[in-house]
Protein backbone atom coordinates (compact mmCIF):
# COMPACT_ATOMS: atom_id res chain seq x y z
CA UNK A 1 0.00 0.00 0.00
CA UNK A 2 1.25 3.41 -0.85
CA UNK A 3 0.46 6.45 1.15
CA UNK A 4 0.15 9.38 -0.48
CA UNK A 5 0.58 13.09 1.41
CA UNK A 6 -2.16 15.68 1.23
CA UNK A 7 -4.00 18.18 2.72
CA UNK A 8 -7.47 18.87 3.14
CA UNK A 9 -9.12 22.00 3.65
CA UNK A 10 -12.27 22.68 4.63
CA UNK A 11 -15.08 23.88 6.76
CA UNK A 12 -15.64 22.61 10.66
CA UNK A 13 -19.04 21.18 9.72
CA UNK A 14 -19.59 17.35 9.22
CA UNK A 15 -15.37 17.40 9.14
CA UNK A 16 -15.72 14.17 11.18
CA UNK A 17 -16.74 12.14 8.65
CA UNK A 18 -13.67 12.97 6.37
CA UNK A 19 -11.73 12.20 9.42
CA UNK A 20 -13.44 8.58 10.28
CA UNK A 21 -13.03 8.08 5.84
CA UNK A 22 -9.10 8.69 6.23
CA UNK A 23 -9.07 6.08 8.86
CA UNK A 24 -11.60 3.35 7.66
CA UNK A 25 -9.16 3.10 4.42
CA UNK A 26 -6.01 3.22 6.18
CA UNK A 27 -4.62 6.50 6.36
CA UNK A 28 -2.63 8.68 9.18
CA UNK A 29 -4.34 12.06 10.50
CA UNK A 30 -0.67 13.81 10.71
CA UNK A 31 -1.50 17.14 12.08
CA UNK A 32 -5.21 18.93 12.52
CA UNK A 33 -5.69 22.50 12.49
CA UNK A 34 -8.63 24.33 13.73
CA UNK A 35 -8.92 27.48 12.34
CA UNK A 36 -12.13 29.52 13.40
CA UNK A 37 -14.76 27.77 10.93
CA UNK A 38 -11.59 26.53 8.76
CA UNK A 39 -10.15 22.61 9.49
CA UNK A 40 -7.17 21.63 7.42
CA UNK A 41 -5.50 17.88 7.73
CA UNK A 42 -2.52 16.88 6.62
CA UNK A 43 -2.29 13.61 5.75
CA UNK A 44 -1.12 10.19 4.40
CA UNK A 45 -4.00 8.64 2.66
CA UNK A 46 -3.56 4.95 0.36
CA UNK A 47 -2.86 6.08 -3.55
CA UNK A 48 -6.04 4.38 -4.54
CA UNK A 49 -8.47 6.24 -2.05
CA UNK A 50 -7.52 9.84 -3.30
CA UNK A 51 -10.54 9.95 -5.66
CA UNK A 52 -12.95 8.60 -2.76
CA UNK A 53 -11.53 11.50 -0.81
CA UNK A 54 -12.09 13.99 -2.94
CA UNK A 55 -15.75 12.58 -3.92
CA UNK A 56 -16.64 12.19 -0.20
CA UNK A 57 -15.05 16.02 0.35
CA UNK A 58 -16.88 17.52 -2.72
CA UNK A 59 -20.42 17.93 -1.03
CA UNK A 60 -18.62 19.77 2.08
CA UNK A 61 -16.97 22.26 -0.52
CA UNK A 62 -13.82 20.44 1.20
CA UNK A 63 -10.64 20.72 -1.21
CA UNK A 64 -7.65 17.98 -1.30
CA UNK A 65 -4.52 19.07 -2.28
CA UNK A 66 -0.90 17.61 -3.21
CA UNK A 67 1.13 18.26 0.02
CA UNK A 68 4.75 16.55 -0.80
CA UNK A 69 6.51 17.10 2.40
CA UNK A 70 3.85 16.14 4.73
CA UNK A 71 5.82 13.52 7.55
CA UNK A 72 8.98 15.27 7.16
CA UNK A 73 10.50 17.24 10.06
CA UNK A 74 12.87 20.29 7.70
CA UNK A 75 16.05 22.08 9.50
CA UNK A 76 16.07 25.55 8.46
CA UNK A 77 19.90 26.82 9.49
CA UNK A 78 20.24 30.23 9.58
CA UNK A 79 24.02 31.44 9.86
CA UNK A 80 23.36 33.73 13.07
CA UNK A 81 20.28 34.88 15.34
CA UNK A 82 21.49 38.92 14.03
CA UNK A 83 19.83 40.79 12.18
CA UNK A 84 21.87 40.19 9.24
CA UNK A 85 20.65 36.77 8.72
CA UNK A 86 17.04 36.66 10.69
CA UNK A 87 14.08 37.25 10.61
CA UNK A 88 12.87 37.69 7.16
CA UNK A 89 14.19 34.85 4.97
CA UNK A 90 14.99 32.06 7.03
CA UNK A 91 10.98 33.08 8.69
CA UNK A 92 9.35 32.95 5.57
CA UNK A 93 10.86 29.63 3.95
CA UNK A 94 9.96 28.03 7.37
CA UNK A 95 6.69 29.23 7.02
CA UNK A 96 6.03 28.69 3.47
CA UNK A 97 7.09 24.97 3.84
CA UNK A 98 4.42 24.49 6.41
CA UNK A 99 2.17 25.11 3.67
CA UNK A 100 3.50 22.03 1.82
CA UNK A 101 3.39 20.20 4.88
CA UNK A 102 6.68 19.84 6.71
CA UNK A 103 7.26 20.86 10.16
CA UNK A 104 10.10 23.14 10.22
CA UNK A 105 12.65 24.16 13.06
CA UNK A 106 14.64 27.14 12.77
CA UNK A 107 18.15 26.96 13.46
CA UNK A 108 20.21 29.74 14.24
CA UNK A 109 23.98 29.05 14.59
CA UNK A 110 25.75 30.69 17.57
CA UNK A 111 28.75 31.19 15.11
CA UNK A 112 28.37 30.79 11.71
CA UNK A 113 28.26 34.64 10.51
CA UNK A 114 31.67 35.79 8.50
CA UNK A 115 33.61 33.43 6.42
CA UNK A 116 36.77 33.08 8.78
CA UNK A 117 34.99 32.42 12.16
CA UNK A 118 32.02 30.37 10.72
CA UNK A 119 31.68 27.15 12.85
CA UNK A 120 30.00 24.63 13.41
CA UNK A 121 29.21 23.42 17.16
CA UNK A 122 28.67 19.64 18.42
CA UNK A 123 25.16 20.09 19.23
CA UNK A 124 24.44 22.48 16.40
CA UNK A 125 25.53 19.38 14.23
CA UNK A 126 23.50 16.54 16.42
CA UNK A 127 19.92 18.98 16.20
CA UNK A 128 20.28 19.30 12.38
CA UNK A 129 20.78 15.42 12.40
CA UNK A 130 17.70 14.60 13.71
CA UNK A 131 15.95 16.15 10.98
CA UNK A 132 15.12 14.62 7.23
CA UNK A 133 16.75 17.20 5.90
CA UNK A 134 18.29 21.01 6.32
CA UNK A 135 17.68 24.18 4.21
CA UNK A 136 21.05 26.02 4.79
CA UNK A 137 20.97 30.34 4.28
CA UNK A 138 23.74 31.94 2.97
CA UNK A 139 24.28 35.23 2.48
CA UNK A 140 25.21 37.32 -0.94
CA UNK A 141 28.80 36.88 -1.48
CA UNK A 142 29.99 33.75 -3.42
CA UNK A 143 33.56 33.76 -1.65
CA UNK A 144 31.86 33.41 2.08
CA UNK A 145 29.54 30.69 0.77
CA UNK A 146 32.91 28.61 -0.72
CA UNK A 147 34.92 29.34 2.33
CA UNK A 148 32.32 28.80 5.06
CA UNK A 149 30.63 25.50 2.98
CA UNK A 150 33.34 22.58 3.83
CA UNK A 151 33.00 23.65 7.81
CA UNK A 152 28.84 23.76 7.83
CA UNK A 153 28.96 20.02 5.61
CA UNK A 154 31.41 18.62 8.41
CA UNK A 155 29.43 15.68 9.92
CA UNK A 156 25.95 16.17 8.72
CA UNK A 157 24.36 12.93 7.47
CA UNK A 158 20.82 14.38 6.27
CA UNK A 159 20.49 15.52 2.59
CA UNK A 160 21.68 19.78 2.46
CA UNK A 161 19.67 22.15 0.00
CA UNK A 162 21.66 25.72 -0.20
CA UNK A 163 20.15 29.15 -0.69
CA UNK A 164 21.93 32.11 -1.36
CA UNK A 165 22.19 35.19 -3.11
CA UNK A 166 24.42 33.88 -6.36
CA UNK A 167 22.32 32.18 -9.00
CA UNK A 168 21.84 28.47 -8.81
CA UNK A 169 24.55 28.14 -11.41
CA UNK A 170 27.05 29.89 -9.29
CA UNK A 171 26.23 27.88 -6.55
CA UNK A 172 26.72 24.76 -8.08
CA UNK A 173 30.25 25.85 -9.44
CA UNK A 174 31.59 27.17 -6.14
CA UNK A 175 30.36 24.17 -3.90
CA UNK A 176 32.48 20.71 -4.19
CA UNK A 177 31.55 18.14 -3.43
CA UNK A 178 28.40 18.73 -4.71
CA UNK A 179 24.80 19.14 -2.13
CA UNK A 180 21.86 17.78 -2.90
CA UNK A 181 19.97 20.35 -4.04
CA UNK A 182 20.32 24.40 -4.77
CA UNK A 183 18.12 27.64 -4.57
CA UNK A 184 19.67 31.18 -5.89
CA UNK A 185 18.21 34.66 -5.49
CA UNK A 186 17.67 33.76 -1.97
CA UNK A 187 20.15 35.43 0.21
CA UNK A 188 20.02 38.32 2.86
CA UNK A 189 17.36 40.53 2.25
CA UNK A 190 15.32 43.14 4.88
CA UNK A 191 11.61 43.01 3.81
CA UNK A 192 9.07 40.41 3.41
CA UNK A 193 8.79 37.50 0.47
CA UNK A 194 5.40 39.68 -1.25
CA UNK A 195 6.24 40.71 -4.48
CA UNK A 196 5.60 37.71 -7.62
CA UNK A 197 9.33 37.06 -8.01
CA UNK A 198 9.63 36.68 -4.41
CA UNK A 199 6.56 33.71 -4.39
CA UNK A 200 8.22 32.17 -7.22
CA UNK A 201 11.45 31.65 -5.38
CA UNK A 202 9.39 30.10 -2.14
CA UNK A 203 7.86 27.46 -4.77
CA UNK A 204 11.48 27.10 -6.39
CA UNK A 205 12.25 26.12 -2.83
CA UNK A 206 9.65 23.49 -2.39
CA UNK A 207 9.82 21.97 -5.35
CA UNK A 208 13.82 21.47 -4.80
CA UNK A 209 12.93 19.98 -1.02
CA UNK A 210 10.26 18.04 -2.67
CA UNK A 211 12.72 16.67 -5.21
CA UNK A 212 15.44 15.94 -2.47
CA UNK A 213 12.98 14.44 -0.52
CA UNK A 214 11.29 11.73 -3.10
CA UNK A 215 14.97 10.73 -3.33
CA UNK A 216 15.22 9.87 0.33
CA UNK A 217 11.96 8.84 -0.03
CA UNK A 218 13.23 6.52 -3.14
CA UNK A 219 16.02 4.95 -0.81
CA UNK A 220 13.88 3.97 2.08
CA UNK A 221 11.49 2.17 -0.01
CA UNK A 222 14.63 -0.15 -1.11
CA UNK A 223 14.88 -1.68 2.34
CA UNK A 224 11.70 -0.67 3.72
CA UNK A 225 10.74 0.50 7.38
CA UNK A 226 9.77 -2.46 10.17
CA UNK A 227 7.08 -0.22 10.43
CA UNK A 228 5.49 2.85 9.34
CA UNK A 229 6.30 6.47 10.89
CA UNK A 230 2.51 7.03 11.16
CA UNK A 231 1.80 4.08 12.58
CA UNK A 232 4.16 3.94 15.46
CA UNK A 233 2.44 7.52 16.13
CA UNK A 234 -0.54 6.43 16.33
CA UNK A 235 0.10 3.75 18.93
CA UNK A 236 2.26 6.29 20.91
CA UNK A 237 -1.12 8.70 21.09
CA UNK A 238 -2.59 5.40 22.06
CA UNK A 239 -0.51 3.78 24.70
CA UNK A 240 1.34 6.59 27.02
CA UNK A 241 -1.76 8.95 28.53
CA UNK A 242 0.67 11.75 28.85
CA UNK A 243 1.42 12.54 25.72
CA UNK A 244 -1.96 14.62 25.63
CA UNK A 245 -0.62 16.75 28.53
CA UNK A 246 1.73 18.07 26.01
CA UNK A 247 0.89 21.50 25.12
CA UNK A 248 2.92 21.73 22.10
CA UNK A 249 0.65 21.68 19.03
CA UNK A 250 2.46 18.72 17.30
CA UNK A 251 3.35 16.61 20.64
CA UNK A 252 4.19 13.54 18.06
CA UNK A 253 6.38 14.74 15.45
CA UNK A 254 6.03 12.11 12.16
CA UNK A 255 9.70 12.16 10.06
CA UNK A 256 10.49 9.77 7.53
CA UNK A 257 12.41 7.04 9.56
CA UNK A 258 11.10 7.39 12.73
CA UNK A 259 8.85 10.10 15.13
CA UNK A 260 9.96 12.65 17.56
CA UNK A 261 7.94 12.20 21.20
CA UNK A 262 7.89 15.53 22.92
CA UNK A 263 8.50 13.54 26.47
CA UNK A 264 11.55 14.05 28.65
CA UNK A 265 13.52 10.97 27.66
CA UNK A 266 14.33 9.43 31.35
CA UNK A 267 11.14 9.11 32.69
CA UNK A 268 9.09 7.27 29.70
CA UNK A 269 11.39 6.15 27.54
CA UNK A 270 11.25 2.68 29.49
CA UNK A 271 7.77 2.92 28.95
CA UNK A 272 7.84 3.64 25.62
CA UNK A 273 10.45 0.87 24.60
CA UNK A 274 8.07 -1.89 26.25
CA UNK A 275 4.41 -1.05 24.25
CA UNK A 276 3.32 -3.63 22.11
CA UNK A 277 3.28 -2.91 18.45
CA UNK A 278 1.72 -5.99 17.79
CA UNK A 279 1.89 -8.95 20.23
CA UNK A 280 5.17 -10.18 20.84
CA UNK A 281 6.44 -7.45 19.06
CA UNK A 282 7.34 -4.24 21.41
CA UNK A 283 8.80 -0.85 20.12
CA UNK A 284 11.85 -1.91 21.42
CA UNK A 285 12.56 -4.76 19.22
CA UNK A 286 12.09 -2.32 15.96
CA UNK A 287 12.97 1.05 16.83
CA UNK A 288 16.50 2.29 18.46
CA UNK A 289 15.61 5.11 21.26
CA UNK A 290 17.24 8.02 21.70
CA UNK A 291 17.75 11.49 23.78
CA UNK A 292 17.54 14.07 21.76
CA UNK A 293 19.28 17.30 21.72
CA UNK A 294 16.36 19.47 21.48
CA UNK A 295 14.75 19.97 24.92
CA UNK A 296 15.59 16.28 25.94
CA UNK A 297 12.93 14.80 23.80
CA UNK A 298 11.98 11.07 22.73
CA UNK A 299 13.90 10.56 19.31
CA UNK A 300 12.63 7.30 17.67
CA UNK A 301 14.01 5.63 14.91
CA UNK A 302 12.45 2.92 12.89
CA UNK A 303 15.07 0.12 12.31
CA UNK A 304 14.96 -1.26 8.38
CA UNK A 305 13.37 -4.96 7.06
CA UNK A 306 16.85 -5.69 6.74
CA UNK A 307 17.97 -5.33 10.64
CA UNK A 308 15.14 -6.91 11.68
CA UNK A 309 13.19 -9.08 9.37
CA UNK A 310 9.72 -8.14 10.52
CA UNK A 311 7.09 -5.43 8.78
CA UNK A 312 4.52 -4.52 11.09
Amino acid sequence: MILVPVTYKGGVFRHDEILDLIEDVGGYIIQKHMIAQEVVLQALVPKEDIDTLKKVSRPLAGEVIPAPLVGTEIAVVSMSVEIHHLPHASCDIAEYLRTAGAKTNMIGLARGFGKRIGLLSDEERDIINEHDLAIYLFGNFETCIREKMPTFRRGIKVPIVICGGPSKDALKKIIDPPAAGYVGGMGRFMHRTKEPHEIALLDEIVAEVSRVIDQKRAMIAKDPLSVTPARLMDIILENVPDIHEVTSPVPVVVQMDGIRVKLPYDPFAREIREIEVEEGIRIADICDLHPSRMRDYILLKVKPFSETGMLV
